[in-house]
Formats: structure tokens, C-alpha cells, sequence
């Protein structure tokens, strides 16, 4: 009899489980249908010796020093701060679009912001109400800026025209008027030394955790016996889509390896204008690897496979709410995780989700303990916690 079955070795499992174990002495169970733990997070050294990214390149940044300072219990820290370039009109510019990137573009001189933000209002369309991602862009940058740099890109990524897109997709990225080359501006940012892999093994440690792989929940669910559940798969997979499926993005990658130092200045490149691929990863500039070889991905979106990214549009949502409404009627199920909860969090936000959930699980057993009544919140279903 395990206390909890954990379903799912990624970051939401792995942290509620780490939780439950070391802080209520829990027997716990992780499950997880790949051979491995770490989900998409999951890195290797391939077969040339260089560290990679089985499934494209996970890059840590965070502003909540809980979620930083928890995950610093199991890793030591590599400084990295994340650069990404799009080859547009045969240059390579950085993105998220700054002034760097607008003076090279168009050959121009500005050296202040306020000059740059008055280029782009030159450029931005009115837009009375907005609601895609197009309108998003065309609004803050005009629409050739939007045609080279997010239009094709998005595309590809998703399938659709932005256009078709909620404006949520495209509002992630924002838009400098100076020059920070940065892509994030969190106050931490950093790689686990050792990798993620290494991380999430030092966190599943523990006598009372015990690790299955390459196993589905429905092999387990009723062969072994368990008292609660931590649910990280997609959920309508868990209701056996009885409300449809909710469509996802998926990922192809292909993994190359060169004979030669480096291939490209920074670590992500990406392609809006060419190519079926939308980026290509160099994963040496984000280790911080010595190696006389370098190692490549390829990414291309795909309609089918693995579920990566939740569609952003008002009928997936739509379906998604009838999930939710129905996990409510399940008190000793936790839904938590991307997949869980239909939306792209990144990997900070998955950790203060399950480190919200355990809290909300703490304070029940507590309230169980007294005699109280405890009314168990469903945050973890709608939005993570950093604190």
C-alpha cells in the first residue's frame, strides 16, 4: 500500500513527491510511461560525450527565490543568461526585437530609447480591440516587423496564422527600446552544473519514494494499491476523453552532431523566413561544456506526437473547462502540471504549482489532524503559486 501514486516524473511529479516524502514521511510511488525521469526536461550525454536536451533546450530562469531556493537543495548552478538570434533578410538580430536589432535591420543610428519608441509607434497599426496574437504585434511594432520576425515563425509552431492565435502567445514575447540582448530578465538565471537529469535524480532519492518507468497509469491504477493521487498527465487522458481530446502542438527533433568546435554565436537560432525547422539549438553555449565537438537539434512542430504546447484558442478552452469542472468532483485527485491544466507554464511556474499544491495538501492533513473541516482549494488546476 503506497500513501500516494505520483503519475508523471517531470517537474510537477517530482517535486510533490519529494514534498510528500521528506516532509510527511509518505510512501510514495512514481510512475512515468518513458524510461526515464526529467520529462521533456530530461538531458543526456550522446553518443559523442556532449550533454543535450533530449527534447530542445529547457533554459531555467525564475524571479521567486522559494522555487530557486528549493531547487538549490539538489543542484549546483552554472551562470547563464540566454541569447537568441533570427536569421531575417539573411542577418542574424537579436530577438526579443530591441534597438540593436531595429538599426541593423533598417541601417539606422538610434541611441536612446526614447528615439526607439518613437520608431516603433512610427510603425504600429491602431488597433481598436485586441485579441490575437497578430493584433498584439502589429500593435506594438508595426506589421513588416510582425511579417519578418512572428508571422512565419508562428506558423510553423502552431499550424495557424496568428491571426487565429489568442493574443497570449505572442504577448510572451516582449518588445526593448534598449539593448539588452538578454531573452529573459529574471533574477536568476542559471543550469543545473550537472544537468537536469542529475536533478531530478537527487530529488527522487529518497527511501521513501520509490521509481517505476516505462510503465502507463492504466497498468497501475488498479494493480497497485494506493490512498491519493497526484495526477501530471493530460487530463482528459485520465476522464478517457470523454469530452474530446484537447488538441495539442507537437515536436520533432533532430539530434546532429559536428566535428568542430562551435556552429553558431549563441546557443538558440531561430528561422522565421526559412526553413521547415523553427530553431536550432547549440547546447555547448547553455552547459558550459568544454568539448572539441559540438551537438545540434533541429526542431520541426508537428500536428502529432508527444502533447508539448496547448493550443491557445476559446474552443480548446471551452472543452477544457468541462475537464475541470469534472476533476473538481474528484477531492482525493490533484491534477497539477502543464498537461494537467491545459496551459504552457514555464518550468519555474510547474515548481510553484506542486510546491502550492503540497502546501494546500499540508494544510488539509493538518486541518484532518484537529478534527476541522478543510475545503481543499483547486488552484493548482487554474494558475501556479510563486511566492
Amino acid at each position: 500500500m503506497f500513501d500516494w501514486l505520483v503519475v508523471g516524473a517531470g517537474f510537477a511529479g517530482t517535486v510533490i513527491a519529494e514534498r510528500l516524502a521528506s516532509q510527511h514521511g509518505a510512501k510514495v510511488l512514481v510512475i512515468d510511461r518513458r524510461p526515464h525521469v526529467a520529462g521533456n526536461a530530461y538531458d543526456r550525454l550522446d553518443a559523442a560525450g556532449v550533454l543535450i536536451h533530449q527534447y530542445g533546450p529547457h533554459i531555467f530562469h525564475t524571479n521567486s527565490d522559494a522555487v530557486f531556493e528549493y531547487l538549490s537543495r539538489f543542484t549546483r548552478w552554472w551562470p547563464y543568461e540566454h541569447r537568441v538570434l533570427a536569421r531575417v533578410d539573411d542577418q542574424l538580430l537579436p530577438i526579443p526585437i530591441n534597438r540593436t536589432t531595429i538599426n541593423r535591420l533598417y541601417g539606422l543610428s538610434l541611441e536612446t530609447d526614447a528615439e526607439a519608441e518613437a520608431f516603433f509607434a512610427s510603425q504600429a497599426e491602431t488597433v481598436e480591440q485586441v485579441r490575437t496574437s497578430e493584433d498584439v504585434v502589429v500593435g506594438t511594432v508595426g506589421r513588416e516587423l510582425y511579417e519578418k520576425f512572428f508571422q512565419g515563425y508562428t506558423r510553423k509552431q502552431w499550424g495557424v496564422d496568428p491571426s487565429e492565435l489568442d493574443k497570449s502567445v505572442t504577448a510572451r514575447v516582449p518588445t526593448r527600446t534598449n539593448t539588452d540582448d538578454r531573452y529573459f530578465g529574471d533574477k536568476y538565471q542559471a543550469m543545473p552544473a550537472d544537468g537536469f537529469t542529475r536533478m531530478f535524480e537527487k530529488m527522487l532519492d529518497h527511501p521513501n519514494i520509490t521509481v517505476q518507468l516505462g510503465v502507463d497509469f492504466d497498468q497501475i491504477r488498479a494493480a497497485v494499491p494506493h490512498r491519493r493521487l497526484v495526477f501530471t498527465g493530460p487530463i482528459d487522458e485520465y476522464f478517457g476523453y470523454g469530452y474530446g481530446r484537447l488538441p495539442y502542438r507537437s515536436l520533432t527533433f533532430r539530434h546532429v552532431t559536428l566535428d568542430k568546435e562551435w556552429h553558431q554565436p549563441v546557443a538558440v537560432v531561430n528561422y522565421p523566413q526559412t526553413e521547415q525547422f523553427t530553431r536550432v539549438t547549440e547546447y555547448k553555449h547553455l552547459t558550459g561544456q568544454v568539448h572539441s565537438k559540438t551537438s545540434l537539434t533541429y526542431e520541426y512542430p508537428s500536428e502529432e506526437g508527444d502533447p508539448y504546447y496547448p493550443i491557445p484558442r476559446e474552443e480548446n478552452q471551452a472543452i477544457f473547462r468541462r475537464y475541470q469542472a469534472l476533476a473538481r468532483s474528484h477531492p482525493d485527485v490533484h491534477f497539477i502540471g502543464r498537461l494537467a491544466t491545459y496551459r504552457y507554464y514555464n518550468m519555474d511556474q510547474v515548481v510553484g504549482q506542486a510546491l502550492a499544491a503540497f502546501r494546500r495538501i499540508d494544510e488539509e492533513r493538518e486541518a484532518e489532524r484537529s478534527g476541522r473541516t478543510f475545503q481543499v482549494a483547486q488552484t493548482e488546476r487554474e494558475s501556479p503559486v510563486l511566492s
